[in-house]
C-alpha cells in the first residue's frame, strides 16, 4: 500500500509486487497533515498490505524540506497504528507525472485533486517496485 503524503490530502494506492503495478484508492482528507486515522486504519485492515510505502518529498537536489519531516512523522504514526512495516520512498516529480498521466487518460476533467493524489500514490508504489527489481 502506498501513500502520497500531503498536508491537505493524502493519496492512497494498493499495489501488487509480483506484477509491479498499482491502482489508486483515491485520497484521504487531511488537516495539517493529519488524516482521519480511523479511515486510514480501515483501509489497511481491508487491504491487508504486507508493506506500506510513504512518499518522501525531497527538494530537487535531494535535501530535506519542511514537509519531508512531516512525511516521516506520518510514516512513523502509520507504523505505530498498523504495526505493519513502513518504508519511505523518494517521490520527486510524482505530482507532475500524475497530472500528465491523468490528462492523457481523460483531459482536464480528470485533474481533480483526489485523482492527482491517488495517481501520485500509484506512481510512488510502482517506482518503489521498479527500484526493488533494479537491485536484483
Amino acid at each position: 500500500m502506498g501513500f502520497d503524503f500531503g498536508t491537505k490530502s493524502i493519496g492512497v494506492a494498493i499495489g501488487q509486487e509480483i506484477t509491479g503495478t498499482a491502482s489508486s484508492l483515491g485520497a484521504l482528507k487531511a488537516r495539517d497533515g493529519i488524516p482521519d486515522w480511523n479511515a486510514l486504519e480501515k483501509l489497511v485492515n481491508e487491504w491487508q498490505p504486507d508493506l506500506i510505502i510513504v512518499g518522501l518529498p525531497l527538494n530537487m537536489d535531494g535535501t530535506n524540506q519542511q514537509v519531508t519531516f512531516a512525511a516521516k512523522k506520518f510514516a512513523n504514526r502509520v507504523h505505530n497504528l498498523t504495526r505493519k512495516p513502513v518504508e519511505t520512498h523518494d517521490e520527486r516529480l510524482t505530482t507532475t507525472d500524475a497530472k500528465a498521466r491523468l490528462f492523457e487518460q481523460g483531459g482536464y476533467r480528470n485533474l481533480a485533486k483526489d485523482n492527482i493524489d491517488g495517481m501520485a500514490a500509484v506512481i510512488i508504489l510502482e517506482s518503489y517496485f521498479e527500484q526493488q527489481w533494479g537491485d536484483v
